[in-house]
């Protein structure tokens, strides 16, 4: 199975499934002499595991990560990274019952289809419990951004199905169990998802990921515009269905004159564009907004069929998250920070004369 490496300079490579013994990835292109330790990987997974709250998936998974290879006396050395996270609350009986049929809205029909065998527990590589490595790896990142050019990268729940939440305060957002942004709507994501939980349904979100103090040109046209290579890694998050940059498709009812970001000596006086021109980083913030799907792991029974072609009845048993979107802000901020990492490494190859010479 191809598909598995995203990066070209700073390469992430995962492997792992949902019900199988551990998660793991390779991570190459880390430069040396980066301070690292588990810690700083911890913080971000802890932050994304399931269990921490009673609004998320109840599975219980530590998610300590063990730092293999690549360190060496609390130093980056140059040299491939190795990460291993193990399973150790995975239930594959909670799953008998649907592995001889296809469930509605999930990997379930195209993985039978096209590998003629699938791993049915928890759909295997297609679980979102895939992404744990890719939020250890882009703590990595993250880290790195911080510390060499004070970039900061930050998501937050905006939405939760028709509730609106406005930005407040960012610390507000570690501070509550939905990555709120504000202390108002708290309550009334609590009541819809306990209301979800007693219905045995979900609901869908909206993540918004800010990144400050990005250095003008990343990004590489035609083909790997930053913001194309953006889209790329937030797609292929597990449940998300759409990403904007800036104002996205609110464009579709603007003028030409209200969308270009006009400049004056002090630099641009809007950011309509999110921060990338031409594919290119112009030094604001970027913007980024992404929509997650309502998963479809529900208990409300739902019509497919089984690997006969008969028409059969589906209730997902098991211990799902009536929101995955709240546990996407750590995800989608890794994906971020792993694209941001790549193509700094790619501007600084090719563009180093200018740098350091200009």
């Amino acid at each position: 199975m191809s598909g598995n490496t995203i990066g070209k300079l700073f390469k992430v490579t995962t492997f792992g499934e949902s019900h199988g013994e551990c998660l793991g990835c390779i991570v190459d292109g880390v430069p040396p002499h980066l301070p690292l330790q588990t810690n700083d990987l911890q913080i971000d997974l802890d932050r994304r595991k399931p269990g921490l709250s009673k609004y998320t998936s109840p599975r219980k998974e530590t998610d300590q990560v063990k730092i293999l290879s690549g360190i060496f006396n609390g130093l980056t050395t140059g040299t491939s990274i190795g990460l291993l996270i193990k399973n150790i609350d995975h239930r594959t009986h909670d799953y008998n019952n649907i592995k001889n049929l296809f469930r509605p809205g999930h990997a379930d029909f195209t993985y039978e289809k096209k590998y003629h065998i699938r791993d049915y527990r928890g759909g295997g590589r297609a679980s979102a419990r895939e992404t744990t490595m890719r939020v250890a790896a882009g703590a990595i990142a993250k880290k790195y951004l911080f510390i060499k050019h004070n970039i900061k990268i930050r998501g937050y729940l905006s939405q939760m199905g028709n509730i609106i939440c406005q930005f407040d305060n960012w610390n507000i957002v570690n501070n509550n169990p939905f990555f709120c942004p504000n202390n108002h709507d708290i309550l009334s994501l609590k009541n819809m998802i306990k209301k979800l939980k007693q219905e045995g349904n979900s609901i869908g979100a909206k993540i918004s990921i800010i990144i400050e103090n990005v250095p003008i040109g990343l990004g590489e046209p035609v083909f790997d515009k930053l913001d194309a290579e953006l889209a790329h890694a937030i797609m292929s998050i597990n449940a998300v269905k759409g990403i904007e940059i800036g104002d996205g498709f609110n464009v579709i009812n603007q003028l030409g004159s209200e969308h270009r970001d006009e400049i004056n000596q002090n630099g641009f006086i809007s950011n309509h564009a999110g921060g990338i021109l031409g594919g290119i980083s112009n030094g604001q913030n970027i913007i980024i907004n992404f929509a997650v799907k309502p998963t479809s792991s529900i208990t409300m029974p739902g019509q497919t069929i089984d690997l006969k072609g008969e028409k059969v009845t589906c209730v997902t048993q098991g211990r799902h998250d009536p929101c995955v979107g709240i546990r996407a802000i750590p995800i989608g901020e890794a994906m971020v920070a792993i694209v941001l990492m790549d193509h700094l490494l790619r501007y600084r190859a090719q563009c180093a004369d200018i740098i350091y010479n200009k």
